[in-house]
């Protein structure tokens, strides 16, 4: 992990490298003293990795699960949910600046890697692990803004830094140019597999695994089974984690099941982490944390039982969805007038948290629901933690916080579920020392979700029994019945039905890490989804969502950039 987790001076050597390599005094690196060495052209290829923990590259990637069926939100991407964005909204030209000061970090390295001296075959595995990263960026560019400018190795920011100003290539061009430089990583032998402490580096699956994603998004899908049959090949020794719970911990770190993921440490000393505590744990988790996003309504309803019989809160209780007075019956109990403790707990309580229990496992490692207890953190010290819906005697509603043990929602009047994937349970025995760094690895592609890609690209290919039998594999993990394994309510035989599968597992499987907005456009339902109310599990409207087909399926070009950049146009709508 040495040399992942980059210190200081590395982080120099990149961005000073960008911005102003004329200069070689004897304390700075430069181009004329560095990328000499084979450990220097590491070092340097180590930045790059860096890059991608900006916080509106992949940093709060997790939050954009707001503007999807999966999760709901407030603040950092808001403007997404609520239809709102402009082109002057901030975090879209973060995502672009950022994600063009990776590319133009890829491109000095590989034209500094190809223009050293170090061995050949060094050379050759350095510039393909660069090319993949660039290809990885200019990807991620290319789901939010479509078509892009391409600025390959040629681009040397000691002269051209003033004038980056090449129109947009055309969506088939731009996609061209990424898969060629995956095909160059892929030509040039990455390892199979990393030492611990190089851990998080690209490897030879990593490249077919995004290959195989590209493809997938571009509907070749016979292309793209290939590329993800070859992730499958036992050299790359990928395996799903035992304990899907454990993987999104500090316990779970090193895990064959990452495919290609960003690397995170926290503890004293080592923050290097990001801050899926700080925006998606509450008041509760360590650090006192603000819940911008949280899971919806809907992907709580959506677990099923481990039996697979889907989930339905009127079969427990008959009249609760249309009833609001059911819900507040079951669901909210009596405290006292100070609210530091409850003097009355509805008789349906142990039944909800004896449903839990039988419901898909990944919902209690996902979400924390009414009625479960929490390992906290308040006034430095673990706490456990009940999260209820309260009311006085009075039946006025009441507003519980962490001081006398309950779970508070940051968002004044929300009441929702909370995230428990990638949230700190107590302080994780001292692994996490500061909620901005949760030192947890942010899975970009793993196993599980090339399952469930490979799925879909056999079922698009018309083979139904391939397709159930990868999905069967993600459930199996867990304990869930498989796909056509006897009753009804398993049986999954024809294209829709199987891709309705896919939809679900991949919300159960994946929901807060990221995917689910790429997902929802990409199968072009964003628009018939999005466009409704937000309700809480008491039946709270939160706020209505708007999707406008015609616009939001690509964010907009930042205004900021077609000011300094002229030949950039517009997307549509915007």
């Amino acid at each position: 992990m040495k040399n992942i987790l980059l210190s200081t001076i590395a982080c120099l050597i990149v961005f000073a490298g960008c911005y102003d390599l004329d200069r070689a005094p004897f304390d700075q690196p430069s181009s004329s003293t560095f990328w000499k060495t084979e450990d220097q052209c590491v070092q340097g290829l180590m930045g790059i990795y860096s890059t991608f923990k900006k916080d509106d590259l992949f940093g709060k990637q997790f939050l954009i699960d707001i503007n999807s069926d999966v999760a709901s939100g407030y603040d950092q991407y808001e403007p997404l949910q609520l239809g709102t964005c402009t082109p002057t909204t901030g975090f879209l030209n973060g995502k672009w600046q950022n994600g063009y000061n990776t590319i133009q970090a890829a491109n000095l390295a590989i034209r500094s890697i190809a223009g050293s001296e170090i061995d050949a075959a060094a050379k050759a595995k350095l510039v393909g692990e660069a090319k993949f990263l660039r290809a990885l960026a200019y990807f991620h560019l290319m789901d939010y803004f479509g078509a892009l400018p391409l600025y390959d190795e040629k681009t040397d920011l000691e002269v051209d830094i003033n004038n980056l100003i090449l129109p947009r290539n055309s969506l088939e061009e731009t996609r061209a140019f990424i898969i060629k430089d995956l095909k160059d990583a892929a030509d040039a032998n990455l390892p199979d597999k990393w030492s611990a402490d190089n851990y998080g580096r690209a490897t030879g699956s990593s490249v077919h695994a995004l290959l195989g994603k590209v493809q997938l998004y571009n509907k070749e899908y016979g292309e793209a089974i290939k590329s993800f049959e070859q992730v499958l090949d036992p050299k790359y020794g990928h395996q799903l984690h035992a304990d899907f719970n454990e993987l999104f911990s500090p316990s779970g770190k090193g895990s064959s099941e990452m495919v290609f993921c960003i690397v995170n440490s926290g503890g004293v000393g080592r923050n290097y982490g990001m801050p899926f505590a700080f925006f998606a744990g509450t008041r509760n988790c360590f650090g006192s944390c603000w819940n911008n996003s949280v899971p919806s309504t809907n992907l709580g309803d959506m677990y099923e039982y481990k039996d697979g019989r889907p989930f339905s809160w009127d079969e427990l209780f008959p009249g609760y969805t249309d009833d609001l007075n059911v819900r507040e019956r079951v669901l909210r109990v009596t405290v006292n007038d100070s609210g530091t403790e409850i003097v009355e707990m509805p008789d349906e309580a142990e039944q909800i948290k004896a449903m839990y229990d039988q419901r898909d496992p990944r919902m209690a490692a996902t979400v924390i629901a009414p009625y479960m207890t929490y390992k906290g953190w308040y006034a430095n010290a673990p706490k456990n933690m009940l999260f209820v819906f309260a009311k006085n005697a009075n039946g006025g509603i009441m507003n519980l916080n962490e001081t006398y043990g309950f779970m508070r929602n940051n968002r004044g009047g929300w009441e929702t579920y909370f995230w428990k994937k990638f949230i700190p349970e107590y302080n994780w025995d001292g692994a996490i020392t500061d909620r901005a760094h949760t030192p947890v690895n942010y899975p970009v592609i793993r196993l599980a979700d090339v399952y469930l890609m490979l799925a879909e690209c056999y079922n698009e290919t018309n083979n139904q029994d391939k397709a159930v039998e990868y999905i069967n594999k993600v459930r199996a993990r867990v304990g869930m019945a498989a796909i056509n394994s006897g009753p009804d309510y398993l049986e999954a035989k024809t294209k829709d039905a199987v891709f309705q599968r896919i939809f679900r597992e991949r919300a159960f499987e994946l929901a807060n890490e990221g995917h689910r907005d790429s997902d929802l456009r990409r199968w072009r339902l964003s628009h018939l989804l999005l466009n409704k109310d937000d309700y809480g599990i008491t039946g709270k409207r939160l706020f209505t969502r708007k999707f406008n087909e015609n616009r939001d399926y690509l964010w907009p070009i930042p205004s900021d950039e077609i000011e300094k950049n002229s030949s950039l146009t517009q997307n549509p709508g915007w």
